[in-house]
């Protein structure tokens, strides 16, 4: 639902952060205009990348609205992105959620498995492939070859076997993103970014296409579903190479294009993306830099500290966020003060939410910074007790910018 980027409070700065999220509830809310409430359940965080892109491109693609208040943003009004750019990610967001749920249907898998879910999935599905496709053209952006893309998605996986190029299941997704990515530039009024910005999305949607499959892979083993890494028999080492050069690829592409402020854009396609591969492989024990925290021998004994602020202050030292010190009290959890949310709370035994309510919870706790800062929290569905995204100790590039420390035992940051 998320995607791959991740970014939080740590690795933003306050302007960039507050941008972040204007975009994320336009994103929303054009979804909410133009497609029904159902549909917000199809706000991503690499969706969203379209809009930033477009708004980073020309101030006409920037502009901003009045939203009034909302749950999320703790019952507080904000000004969030409107524009072109903001309603072509609605429609690129509701295009791959279409396609993701007809990949679902067609599996079978999980709750799809039954018959009445399975015809109700596909009939949502549908209208939406339907919505973007009809949204995209009335942006001038051609939906009927972003739906045909779509579909060779699954005509790839079909013929891929072992032996088989995982690039070859990879392509559909590159040259979907890629089309997106280019047309903000049409959107934008320049030119001459079209093919930078073609090149930037068809990496950047080949790194989110195998940091999914990587993700997935032991899950997709158990329960004997399709894996394009899997099925081609492709190695871990030979997808965090593919990983790495995209990332590569993604920044000197973005050198190539003009902006009227990339300050945003470069935070998560370069420095985002570049996190989010190292959290994809060390998270599954693959090849890379960094563990999860919580192997480390020293990540209970260790105090907190949170990064320093941009007079070089320093809050205090505080507790392993499980009970000890300021900002962090009780069950709430949290690897810095920046989250000191404790709704929902962590229940014992754990309480378990409806699929709306869950996904409710998932928007506030995503909208708070949780997932990242608090940890443990609460899965939103499962109530279960689950780590903070930070554990992946890669995400303090402000005071580890080489990545020379694997666990940041020497760095004051709120990782440590």
């Amino acid at each position: 639902m998320f995607g791959i980027l991740r970014p939080c409070r740590h690795t933003l700065s306050d302007g960039l952060a507050k941008e972040w999220m204007s975009h994320m509830c336009g994103l929303c809310l054009a979804l909410r205009d133009g497609h029904g409430q159902a549909s917000r359940i199809a706000t991503n965080h690499d969706g969203l990348v379209v809009s930033v892109l477009a708004a980073a491109q020309s101030e006409e693609c920037a502009g901003t609205r009045r939203a009034g208040r909302c749950p999320l943003r703790g019952m507080r009004g904000a000004e969030v992105a409107d524009g072109p750019g903001a309603h072509l990610a609605a429609a690129v967001s509701l295009m791959l959620a279409s396609a993701r749920i007809a990949d679902h249907v067609e599996d079978g898998d999980g709750p799809y498995a039954r018959r009445g879910v399975r015809a109700l999935a596909g009939r949502v599905a549908e209208r939406w492939r339907r919505d973007a496709r009809e949204a995209g053209a009335g942006l001038g952006f051609d939906g009927a070859a972003l739906v045909a893309v779509v579909d060779r998605q699954r005509e790839a996986e079909l013929a891929a076997g072992p032996g088989t190029d995982v690039l070859a299941v990879t392509r559909p997704t590159e040259e979907a993103t890629g089309e997106a990515f280019a047309h903000t530039a049409v959107l934008a009024g320049r030119p001459g970014n079209i093919e930078p910005l073609r090149e930037a999305g068809r990496l950047f949607g080949r790194v989110a296409h195998l940091l999914d499959a990587v993700e997935d892979r032991e899950q997709d083993r158990g329960r004997g579903a399709w894996n394009p890494l899997t099925a081609t028999g492709t190695g871990n080492g030979r997808a965090r190479e593919l990983c790495d050069d995209a990332v590569l690829g993604v920044r000197l592409a973005l050198e190539e294009a003009g902006f009227a402020d990339d300050r945003l854009v470069r935070a998560l396609l370069v420095g985002e993306l570049h996190r989010a591969v190292g959290r994809a492989f060390a998270h599954g024990g693959y090849p890379g830099r960094g563990h999860h925290q919580n192997d480390h021998p020293h990540h209970q004994q260790q105090p907190h500290q949170r990064r320093s602020d941009g007079d070089g202050a320093h809050d205090a030292e505080y507790g392993d966020g499980h009970g000890g010190g300021s900002g962090s009290g009780g069950d709430k959890g949290g690897c810095c003060v920046a989250c000191s949310c404790d709704t929902p709370e962590l229940r014992h035994p754990p309480r378990q939410r409806g699929f709306l309510a869950g996904c409710a919870t998932a928007l506030f706790m995503c909208s708070t910074c949780q997932f990242c800062c608090r940890d443990p929290h609460p899965g939103p569905w499962s109530g279960k007790p689950r780590d903070a995204w930070c554990g992946y100790c890669d995400c303090c590039s402000a005071c580890n910018p080489c990545n020379c420390c694997e666990y940041c035992e020497c760095c004051p940051c709120c990782c440590n």
